[in-house]
């Protein structure tokens, strides 16, 4: 039940990346551009052939093989989880890898080393994409999850309240 909970919410989420990928190529490639909040939020166009915030720009291939194999290692462990809140996570870091990996596997330059849509601009915050969002959203509800001692494996956690004896 928990594995198709995990893999509901990372095909949901692929399928929401890259719809809204296909459209800022048709929409924001070679365009100003646009102002949803004034300069605090907008959206705007690039590729990103690196990891988050452009980093190791000549290892695409590297990050092509990691989210194959975060994408199969979440699937193999998820048969283990019993906790809602651990398959929202997984589900949204597994959705988050196999969007970009589809990115670099299928976008140009070359297959395997394709370079990932970004175009949500905050100010002063690189640009980024619905599977970021994903991944970075997902890996501080693990971190919570973590924090509270809720194990993936505990079908009804008790969640630890400040004064309880």
């Amino acid at each position: 039940m928990y594995r198709l909970r995990v893999l509901q919410i990372g095909l949901a989420l692929v399928i929401c990346d890259q719809i809204t990928k296909v459209l800022a190529v048709t929409y924001l490639e070679n365009q100003s551009s646009i102002k949803i909040i004034g300069n605090f939020l907008q959206l705007s166009f690039a590729r990103n052939p690196g990891a988050a915030f452009s980093l190791a720009t000549r290892a695409t291939l590297a990050f092509t093989v990691l989210a194959v194999v975060a994408a199969i290692g979440i699937l193999i462990y998820a048969n283990q989880v019993r906790n809602n809140f651990w398959a929202i996570a997984l589900g949204g870091i597994f959705g988050g890898a196999v969007g970009n990996a589809i990115d670099r596997l299928f976008r140009s330059p070359r297959g395997f080393r394709g370079e990932v849509v970004d175009f949500i601009h905050f100010t002063n915050y690189p640009l980024f994409n619905l599977a970021d969002s994903a991944i970075t959203l997902s890996a501080g509800l693990i971190i919570w999850l973590s924090f509270k001692g809720i194990n993936p494996k505990d079908s009804y956690p008790k969640l630890s309240h400040q004064g309880d004896s």
